[in-house]
């Protein structure tokens, strides 16, 4: 059975198409620029050189239709026809309450997404878009939508509340429903493979790195607690995104600076994280490398994520009780090692011993690597992240008559 995955995001989209018999990839890309001009799209065929093509692509059926037209491409797609493939699985963002499970996309799902759409301004366009858009091109085949929330509706109520008048929640459901599931569902599974055990016998803190930033407490297989809340925005210091602050700001800067909503929403998702601390935004590689070399505001960004890092390590690590590994995934690469090192530094007390020369050597997108000293009585691992993997491994339980979110328990 073959399987395209789409992840739309922003102004692109990520696709990976997998052969589902073998649990193999057979092409992996990006079409990039989508609605801006200059749209061009790149794929990996494993054993062949990468592919690079520019077409313009105004919106985001186009960029689908693009991939798809790619993908057959007579010489270098990995498909003869586009009929060979049997579902899409859809990388969704939000699925509030409503949506705890992966499910099939039909106008009703489409229709009930829509209505998070100022719970994840940023992302959930984009997802519609390709929905509707993968939905037009092949309306033949299943599509199942792949909810970032859902892994983490294993939280209790006690975490997942807000000390806010209650009937906030039950006329609006504002209450904590993170992101970053898939990632944390792979990080924690891989994390207990490494250690050797069941899922359902570790207690592990991941962390998925990057432009955003979130951590979860994984409890026997099982989120019991993660940084990001309502939106995205909550939780730990991330690339663009401020994270948790005190509350009074927001009302405090929209008075000061006649900022309305919407302005003042586009600053802390935009214009604030580590770009707000630096006064310009750069790619990740380029912001660690100037903080490695000392570069005053962008030392000081360093320090502070890897402060907020620390703290909610420690926090998780004593909501956990007994902690068996910390799990970095989807974050390596030139850099990294110095946030790494940062947030676990004099972390003795809860077992976390890092050996230097393994973190600094961990820099591989490709290696999973385990960067704490033998003797350390909570393991550190860094792991390449493959969220489509979870994605497609959702679509095929759905397919096959399975229970989508198994996958929590494997």
């Amino acid at each position: 059975m073959i399987i395209l995955i789409l992840n739309c995001r922003g102004f692109s989209i990520h696709f990976q198409l997998f052969d589902w018999s073998s649990r193999t990839v057979l092409a992996r890309g990006d079409v990039d620029r989508i609605e801006l001009g200059d749209s061009f799209i790149t794929m990996e065929v494993p054993g062949r050189d990468p592919y690079e093509l520019d077409s313009d692509c105004p919106d985001f059926r186009s960029a689908v239709a693009l991939i798809l037209g790619t993908l057959t491409h007579p010489l270098e797609g990995p498909l003869d026809r586009v009929e060979r493939i049997a579902a899409v699985g859809h990388r969704v963002a939000h699925g509030g309450e409503r949506f705890t499970r992966s499910v099939p996309v039909d106008a009703a799902v489409i229709a009930a997404v829509r209505e998070f759409e100022e719970l994840a301004p940023l992302h959930l366009p984009p997802n519609l878009a390709g929905m509707e858009g993968a939905l037009s091109l092949l309306p033949a085949i299943p599509h199942v939508a792949v909810f970032d929330t859902a892994f983490h509706q294993t939280m209790p109520l006690h975490a997942y509340l807000y000390p806010l008048p209650y009937e906030w929640y039950e006329k609006y459901g504002v209450r904590r429903y993170g992101f970053h599931g898939a990632s944390h569902c792979y990080a924690a599974r891989r994390g207990a493979a490494l250690l050797g055990r069941d899922p359902s016998a570790c207690n592990l803190i991941t962390i998925h790195s990057g432009i955003g930033t979130s951590l979860c407490a994984v409890q026997e297989g099982r989120s019991i607690d993660t940084s990001m809340g309502l939106t995205p925005l909550e939780g730990t210091m991330m690339g663009t995104r401020c994270g948790s602050i005190d509350p009074g700001i927001p009302s405090f800067m929209m008075q000061e600076e006649q900022l309305s909503p919407r302005e003042l929403d586009r600053i802390l998702n935009q214009r604030s994280g580590g770009a707000g601390i630096v006064g310009v935004r750069l790619e990740r590689p380029a912001y660690l490398a100037r903080a490695a070399e000392g570069e005053g505001r962008c030392r000081l960004a360093l320090e502070m994520e890897a402060f907020r890092l620390k703290k909610h390590i420690g926090g998780y690590a004593a909501a956990l009780g007994r902690l068996d590994a910390v799990v970095f995934g989807s974050g390596a690469g030139e850099g990294e090692w110095l946030v790494r090192e940062k947030a676990l530094g004099g972390m003795e007390q809860f077992g976390i011993r890092l050996d230097d020369e393994r973190n600094r050597a961990a820099r591989s997108r490709d290696r999973e690597e385990r960067i704490s000293a033998d003797d350390s009585p909570v393991a550190v691992f860094v792991i390449p992240t493959e969220e489509e993997m979870v994605y497609a491994e959702e679509v095929a339980a759905l397919l096959h008559g399975g229970t989508p979110g198994d996958i929590r328990r494997k």
